[in-house]
């Protein structure tokens, strides 16, 4: 019996292993298969003129391969959704935490994630049938196609990543902190910014980590509303294009397979891979680093 029954605690573990594996062998794949063509990309293109050069023209006859004016319509619609859902997010989560009863935060908390649930290419029409109309209102000289719409409706999109789980970080912090506020004096607000939202800071700064790795890596929003159009420009009135729009663009097949044209897809995703996992790893390193803070 009791040896059964460790050949079935055997089993299990290794059933578990191979699941860890899985992400390991996913990631190692994606890398290894954005490495081949990237290699041979860059044989033929240089890499200071990908880094340094204002023109991402692959496909027309005047060829540029400067990935700046990519990076930046995804540096810039990213920054305009995390001014939207940071300050959004944070605050949901507080309120939920330190304002709501526990019935109404365990009612709204799940409807509140449904937003994540939602398919992008319905957020993407919002924004470009909603938002922008709306906007356009409010700036008449606002574009059909812009960053700005793209933008804020990604941030709509990322408010439950960070409100999820900063109100989780929120709950994680010992009662003993609320309790000393209000013995000095505090009142609810003041413990809630100034003393909860800063004992919770590492939980809530690894969200808002991972809801700018979730925007960064968007794709159907900012193809739909955002003009694809590589402009080098950080101005959110104007027309842009992301990394993801661009490789969506290529693989819709009017580009040859195992050209150059093709291969720029692989490198300008490796880009955005480098960014995200180097995003990642800033949120896994501040999680180690504070998950015993209040231990």
């Amino acid at each position: 019996m009791a040896n059964s029954s460790r050949k079935s605690e055997k089993l299990i573990e290794l059933i578990m292993i191979a699941c860890s594996l899985i992400s390991v062998l996913t990631t190692l794949g994606i890398i290894l298969v954005l490495s081949i063509d990237t290699i041979k990309f860059f044989a033929e293109v240089s890499f200071f003129d990908f880094i340094t050069d204002t023109q991402w023209t692959p496909l027309f006859a005047d060829k540029h391969f400067g990935i700046l004016p990519l990076l930046a319509g995804t540096i810039l619609t990213t920054i305009i959704a995390t001014l939207v859902a940071v300050p959004v997010g944070i605050s949901i989560a507080v309120y939920l935490n330190e304002y709501a009863s526990k019935k109404f935060t365990a009612t709204v908390k799940p409807i509140l994630e449904i937003l994540a649930a939602i398919p992008t290419v319905v957020y993407g029409f919002f924004a470009l049938q909603f938002v922008t109309p709306l906007l356009q209102l409010l700036i008449p000289s606002l574009s059909g196609f812009n960053a700005l719409s793209p933008g804020i409706v990604m941030g709509i999109m990322i408010i439950p990543y960070i409100t999820s789980l900063s109100e989780d970080a929120l709950r994680a912090v010992p009662k003993s902190l609320r309790e000393a506020s209000y013995g000095l004096g505090a009142n609810k607000l003041q413990t809630a910014f100034k003393v909860m939202v800063p004992a919770a800071s590492s939980g809530i700064i690894v969200s808002i980590i991972l809801a700018i790795s979730r925007a960064l890596g968007e794709t159907m929003i900012v193809a739909i509303a955002a003009g694809q159009q590589p402009n080098l420009t950080l101005n959110p009135l104007k027309s842009v294009e992301t990394i993801t729009t661009y490789i969506v663009q290529v693989s819709m097949g009017d580009v040859p397979q195992d050209s150059l044209e093709y291969r720029t897809i692989f490198a300008a995703g490796i880009t955005l891979f480098a960014f995200t996992f180097i995003l990642n790893n800033i949120s896994f390193w501040i999680q180690k680093k504070y998950q015993n803070r209040y231990d």
